[in-house]
């Protein structure tokens, strides 16, 4: 009867703080965070992978970064000592209460430096939606889950394997808090705290069978070996390694050399096509296969009105001075061939379009515009420049940090505060709202990757027609078949298409992301005129 009485008060420590969080999230309309709420109670280390979230984005000053990293650790830890005082199994002598409190606000701490560096770069993902960040932090949550999870309630947890069922019951969590952001993210309103609180009840039977998986491991191999300190050490050093793999997914420095300017164009295409390349590409000067094809130059136009050939930190400029620059190149190009204008553009370069179709001066030739692979709703968090205070302070300095060390293995270095990163904070209200809206007078559509979705957080993505298409960030423009439908939509044809799976990747991302910072909260975005889509879901909206 007692071990009935302390499962559910379990269940109950379990579920009530997930139901509340979620209660407030609705309350105050922070709709993008719902899905965070189950993480609350979940086991180690994503209960404190959704703390250090919170705390990287909502913070304001080092004082209050410091003060509330102090409380998330305590506060951390007395509740996974509840929780786990509540789940130890009958029959086996439980440690003292003394000795559960300072076990795991150890425990919290020692999390807290593990996992802060994957946190800071879900901090990255939300200003830049780059998907490979977000992929990139989840799989050490999995490598070290349960090796925390032994800590809180063994002494030599650092040596030896843990157990397959310790494994297992840890990574069942991650796919209930995964299918449980999903369906709060498909779930408006009040409801979202039942089911937040239904998450919460299995987090509860989860630390029960984690518990018992620790404290009663069948066979406990390599019991000699230092195995959880050389697992910390290697996700420690992932976090910095991360910068460079990630850069290399996205196509490092490479020459980029998509169809569109390696083949010639059919006939009925009776544009003068711009072609805009992404991040860290470079260009050599090598013309296009076609004389109605021309590079865009991140270094503009030479003394001959020509594109300059340019290197990887070329494309590290503002997009508002990349936008000017393509401003300058379509009224050569216009001035040169007398026809209308179509730009394409990857990532970056989808990103420079838009900034220039924002603010389209009247009688402009360009009535065409493909983005692939744009940028998702960017600029959902911020950090100050160096020397400044402000919201997300610590999260860029610990973001400096990673990346200056990345640095050191890298052939072009990458910053958080390169002008093109910074343009997007600066101007985040646009960016996060209106990046794939309409423009009158020209033809739009976005070319999206199905990895793209587990960028986009709950609500809309697009205003404007969508081709969607199973691949990675970057990786459409390269097939022929995409060329195709490229050709078809400049020459004047529809080629939509939804996927039936995109949106339920969307959802199934939703829990991972970190929260989405008001844009009503930072000064430099208060005076701004658009709505927040992090409070309402939806984008294309003015104030």
């Amino acid at each position: 009867m007692a071990e009935r009485h302390r499962l559910g008060w379990l269940l109950v420590l379990a579920a009530v703080p997930a139901a509340v969080e979620a209660a407030v999230l609705v309350a105050v309309g922070l709709q993008s965070a719902r899905p965070l709420a189950p993480q609350v109670t979940a086991v180690w280390p994503y209960d404190s992978y959704h703390d250090l979230r919170w705390l990287l984005v909502y913070h304001d000053s080092w004082s209050s970064f410091l003060l509330g990293l102090l409380a998330v650790v305590v506060l951390r830890g007395l509740l996974s000592a509840g929780l786990t005082a509540l789940a130890w199994p009958t029959g086996v002598p439980r440690p003292s209460w003394r000795w559960l409190l300072r076990r795991n606000i150890e425990v919290a701490a020692l999390a807290a430096v593990i996992i802060s560096p994957w946190a800071a770069l879900s901090v990255a993902f939300s200003v830049v939606a780059l998907s490979w960040y977000l992929l990139a932090s989840l799989l050490p949550m999995l490598l070290v889950s349960p090796f925390l999870q032994r800590a809180g309630v063994a002494a030599h947890w650092w040596r030896g394997l843990p157990s397959l069922a310790l494994l297992g019951w840890s990574s069942l969590n991650f796919v209930v808090l995964t299918l449980a952001g999903a369906l709060i993210a498909a779930t408006p309103g009040w409801a979202d705290v039942l089911l937040a609180g239904l998450a919460g009840l299995v987090n509860g039977l989860l630390w029960r069978q984690t518990v018992h998986a620790a404290v009663q491991p069948a066979r406990i191999r390599w019991a000699r070996v230092p195995v959880a300190p050389l697992m910390i050490l290697v996700v420690v050093f992932a976090s910095v390694a991360a910068q460079g793999a990630i850069g290399l997914a996205v196509g490092g420095h490479r020459q980029w050399d998509p169809p569109v300017v390696t083949q010639r164009l059919p006939d009925r295409v009776r544009h003068t096509v711009i072609v805009l390349a992404g991040h860290d590409s470079s260009w050599d000067g090598t013309p296009p296969a076609d004389p109605r094809v021309v590079r865009y130059s991140y270094l503009g136009l030479d003394d001959q009105r020509r594109p300059r050939p340019y290197g990887p930190h070329a494309t590290h400029r503002t997009l508002g001075s990349s936008a000017a620059l393509l401003a300058e190149q379509i009224d050569e190009v216009h001035r040169r061939t007398r026809r209308p204008v179509a730009l394409v553009g990857q990532s970056e370069g989808a990103m420079v379009i838009s900034t220039y179709l924002e603010t389209l001066p009247q009688g402009s030739p360009v009535d065409t515009a493909l983005l692939f692979s744009p940028l998702i709703r960017p600029g959902r968090a911020y950090y100050p420049p160096p020397g400044h205070s402000g919201w997300g302070v610590a999260a860029g300095w610990e973001l400096r940090l990673l990346f200056g060390a990345s640095n050191l293995f890298r052939e072009v270095d990458s910053n958080p505060d390169e002008p093109f990163v910074r343009s997007v904070l600066a101007e985040a209200p646009f960016y996060r709202n209106r990046t794939l809206c309409p423009v009158a007078g020209v033809r739009m559509i976005a070319f999206l990757p199905t990895v793209s979705a587990v960028e986009a957080p709950p609500g809309e993505y697009s205003g404007i027609p969508v081709y969607k298409e199973p691949a990675f960030h970057g990786g459409l423009l390269g097939r022929h078949t995409v060329q195709d439908r490229l050709v078809d939509f400049i020459a004047g044809d529809q080629v939509e298409q939804a996927r039936d799976e995109y949106d339920l990747l969307q959802r199934t991302g939703a829990a991972w992301q970190a929260p989405e910072l008001l844009l009503s909260l930072n000064p430099i975005w208060s005076t701004n005129r658009e709505a927040d889509p992090a409070r309402t879901g939806r984008i294309c909206e003015g104030r």
